[in-house]
């Protein structure tokens, strides 16, 4: 995972390197880095126009040295001061590339960018001018880059919101500032394809169908979808057994599928449940269940007494109604639960919207129920009780259609099951996820094609780590996992 690195710990890193090295040294560094980008864009200097925009702070200096770095190498550069925050900016010259330097992470407000002429692509000095690098915020007339080069670490901002819309691919850059590792609990990571190949292990040559198997409760009389695509992922992420429960449901009009699907009964069910549990590393609960006073005491029931990780999506969040509902329920485990909310859901639990800041979001549902809270949106974020948080930049439009949150939980589930802590089987969950759905059609995409795509990119990648060793299944086999349990 790569750490991301908020404004102000930047800014204290910026202050600290001051005693080092002499501001100049390392505004030549950002500049030069900035130049190098910028004649690789262009595929050569002699003979190419370049726009610098550059403001009255430090990405300015920096846009004013890659300027003249590339004037030395033949390209013919004009330099430009932004416009006034009252005036309106004009088309900028006719040219082959603009650097925005303009504004960086210490703007606050609303930046009007000038018009690049069509077709001219941008280079954006460490963030795009008007991008907020903590949050993603952006207004609408925000700086659009192709390319933005970064300096020390990563920013938050750059993944969040509308960040990767704006920032186009970003360029790490070492310019010798040092940002130091983040207090206890205040990390903050973007997860990356190798972090799913380093953690979710290849089967062993003995495992077997209950070496990684999990119990997916979901569904109910008309409302069949949303179980089967659950416990479709599940199996096509690696679960060797996948049983789906269904509450209420007909014996006779059980849906097909690969799981194990059975009807359990219209009341009652949490303990029919939890009689079958025993041999399952896994359990997901709640989409497709329906919203009433029985599911909301069966719910309760089930997470509070279930022995291994918990997964609660959907319906299941309904039934938990708020973050004192989950706390208590939480409060009575030894092993953790995952809970997954888009926003509408988080409101719901928390009383009020997730608002601009995702990591702030996640994290306070996380901190107020005990759960580790995954937050889904434009990019997705985990956070742990302690305040830890994993960032995950991989989805796109094409997840945003019905079902594809039954899949993503069916997916944790069945990385849990596979022996990956859950918080980290959630970030990675959502991770694959993502990039199942970039090998789907552009337009069209619907829940059903992902659990195949899932499966499909997951065996593209190769794992780094040796397999998992089957210790068995049952609650004594659980013990091995017992270190992903907080210690005092």
């Amino acid at each position: 995972m790569l750490p991301l690195v908020g404004v102000e710990s930047m800014r204290r890193a910026d202050a600290a390197a001051a005693i080092l090295f002499p501001r100049q040294v390392l505004i030549r560094r950002a500049g030069f880095a900035v130049g190098r980008t910028v004649l690789a864009e262009l595929g050569g200097g002699y003979g190419r126009r370049v726009v610098v925009v550059a403001g009255p702070g430090s990405n300015g200096a920096d846009g004013r040295v890659a300027a003249e770095w590339l004037r030395r190498r033949g390209v013919r550069v004009q330099v430009l001061p932004p416009a006034g925050r009252q005036s309106k900016p004009d088309l900028l010259p006719a040219c082959d590339l603009v650097v925005d330097a303009a504004y960086g992470t210490g703007f606050r407000g609303s930046y009007e960018a000038p018009a690049v002429p069509p077709g001219v692509p941008v280079v954006a000095v460490d963030i795009p001018s008007g991008l907020n690098g903590d949050t993603g915020e952006a207004g609408s007339t925000a700086v659009r880059a192709d390319v933005t080069v970064t300096f020390a670490a990563l920013k938050p901002g750059l993944y969040l919101g509308r960040g990767p819309e704006l920032a186009g691919r970003v360029q790490l850059v070492d310019i010798g500032l040092d940002p130091g590792r983040p207090a206890p609990g205040r990390e903050c990571n973007l997860v990356e394809d190798s972090d799913v190949e380093r953690h979710v292990s290849p089967k062993g040559r003995d495992s077997h169908k209950w070496s990684a198997a999990v119990m997916v409760v979901a569904g109910s009389p008309g409302m069949m979808g949303a179980a089967q695509l659950a416990a479709a992922s599940a199996a096509r992420a690696g679960a060797g057994m996948v049983r789906l429960c269904i509450p209420g449901a007909s014996p006779e009009r059980l849906p097909p599928g690969d799981a194990v699907t059975e009807a359990v009964g219209p009341d009652g069910w949490a303990g029919e449940v939890l009689d079958r549990l025993d041999r399952f590393h896994a359990l997901v609960v709640g989409p497709g269940l329906g919203r009433t006073d029985v599911v909301s005491r069966q719910v309760a029931e089930l997470v509070a007494n279930a022995w291994c990780p918990v997964v609660v999506d959907a319906d299941a969040l309904w039934a938990l109604r708020s973050c004192e509902g989950v706390a208590s329920v939480v409060a009575r485990r030894e092993v953790p639960v995952v809970l997954t909310p888009h926003a509408g859901e988080y409101q719901r639990l928390c009383g009020s919207p997730p608002g601009p800041d995702a990591v702030a979001a996640s994290r306070l549902l996380a901190s107020r129920s005990g759960a580790i809270s995954l937050l889904k949106g434009s990019s997705t974020v985990v956070a742990r009780p302690g305040g830890d948080v994993m960032v995950v930049a991989a989805g796109s439009a094409r997840l945003a259609t019905a079902g594809t949150g039954d899949v993503l939980a069916g997916v944790i589930g069945a990385f849990v099951a596979r022996g990956v802590e859950p918080a980290l089987a959630a970030a990675l969950a959502a991770h694959a996820h993502g990039r199942a759905a970039d090998l789907g059609p552009a337009e069209g995409l619907v829940a059903s094609d992902l659990p195949v795509l899932v499966s499909a990119w997951l065996s593209s990648r190769r794992c780094q780590t040796a397999p998992v060793p089957d210790v068995g299944h049952g609650r004594g086999a659980y013990a091995w996992r017992r270190s992903w349990l907080p210690r005092n």
